[in-house]
């Protein structure tokens, strides 16, 4: 026997809330079908000014709980789910945009082994969203697939099925509009089983109440800041790895010029190569930041260093190991430049002809200083690891 909690959050919606309450509970043959028979459904209204409440209260087989003042949509989802008793816990909007009718398959798909599944509205369902709110799904749902490393079509749906035990794992989850994309950020990084299921969408009844810029920024906000909580390495690294990029596309670009027979450089080259100053040094210091925090969330969780910049192993020997070596190299050949231009200076050698190999030889001892540094950092908190991965090992041994 399985039952099916549905949490349908509720803020001035009495225009709309009846007919999704009654289109919830006509779903229920086909619920039967996949092996639900049961079906809890529980409106919580959070803090609504109209009469949405009375409107739901008096609706038979709907389970009404009150927020006292208006505490977010968020909010209002985890009162629901902390008063859920099924072993299936889904929700949707109150404003009509999503199909109860569907419910039926995400269950199936969570009988079927799934622990998360989305209903989504960018997986080939017809869709009737706004064109400026389906640019921003479409965002989103890259960003976190690129920061995710797991294709996700619809981070921000607002209709899901998920066992109860997952809750665990994926809290905490904030109080606004942005539970949907942290919830799909923390079960990405967690390895929950998560499946799409592919929904059409409609207009709502009544007045949005999201705003594009507002929330939008906010829903940014929540999945890089999620997403750094367990894997930093993995935005702060490709960051770091673009501003090296950028460098090493300069220098290339200046040894061509040079072999073609160009021997000055105009106003554009010459920012150019500050550019690249700038975004080689602050390359390498994000990147080595990405993987020294990477250590610190192993710490903080008390596990090994998991996810990483591409999800596996790269190199025999993880890379930052090779900083010391590294940054001493670097280091050495800055030292050495700079030597041999002072040398070539004390010969006449006129200052056009010499601030280049300058400015390269102080961004190698830059680079250097900075490997060399993050390269002690990172054994001291290599150290630190091994040292409370012992202790728990002696500690269950105990």
């Amino acid at each position: 026997m399985t039952t099916l909690s549905i949490v349908i959050p509720a803020y001035n919606e009495e225009q709309g809330i009846a007919a999704i309450v009654q289109r919830v509970l006509d779903v229920r043959p086909e619920l039967a079908q996949v092996g639900v028979t049961r079906l809890e459904l529980l409106v919580v209204d959070d803090g609504s000014a109209d009469r949405t409440a009375d409107v739901a209260g008096g609706i038979d087989q709907v389970r009404l709980i009150r927020h006292g003042r208006n505490r977010g949509y968020g909010a209002a989802l985890k009162t629901g789910f902390g008063q859920a008793s099924g072993e299936l816990i889904g929700f949707l909007d109150a404003d009509g945009t999503y199909p109860p009718e569907c419910f039926p398959q995400l269950c199936q798909a969570a009988l079927n082994g799934a622990d998360l599944v989305i209903g989504s509205r960018r997986a080939g369902a017809a869709s009737h969203m706004p064109l400026a709110r389906r640019l921003g799904n479409w965002f989103f749902a890259n960003l976190l697939s690129l920061v995710g490393r797991q294709r996700v079509s619809d981070s921000a749906s607002g209709m899901r099925v998920f066992k109860r035990e997952v809750l665990a794992r994926i809290y905490p989850l904030p109080d606004g509009l942005n539970l949907t994309p942290v919830m799909s950020t923390r079960a990405i990084h967690e390895g929950i089983a998560m499946a799409e299921v592919p929904i059409p969408y409609s207009e709502r009844v009544g007045r949005s109440k999201l705003s594009v810029v507002r929330d939008g920024s906010i829903f940014l906000h929540s999945i890089i800041w999620t997403a750094l909580t367990y894997n930093p390495v993995r935005i702060l690294g490709l960051l770091g790895l673009s501003g090296v990029a950028l460098a090493l596309l300069v220098a290339a670009g200046l040894v061509a010029a040079r072999l073609s027979g160009v021997t000055t450089l105009g106003p554009w080259g010459v920012a150019a190569v500050f550019a690249a100053l700038v975004a080689g040094v602050t390359g390498i210091s994000v990147f080595s930041l990405g993987v020294t925090f990477n250590y610190l969330v192993s710490l903080f969780y008390k596990q090994p260093v998991r996810q990483g910049l591409f999800g596996r192993p790269i190199f025999k020997t993880p890379l930052d190991r090779h900083f010391g070596w590294m940054g001493v190299l670097a280091g050495t050949a800055g030292l050495g430049l700079a030597a041999a231009s002072l040398a070539l200076g004390l010969t006449g050698w006129e200052i056009a002809r010499l601030w280049l190999y300058l400015l390269a030889s102080a961004m190698l001892i830059l680079v250097g200083a900075q490997l060399v540094i993050y390269w002690i950092l990172l054994r001291v908190l290599d150290e630190l690891s091994q040292r409370e991965g012992q202790t728990q090992k002696d500690m269950n041994v105990s």
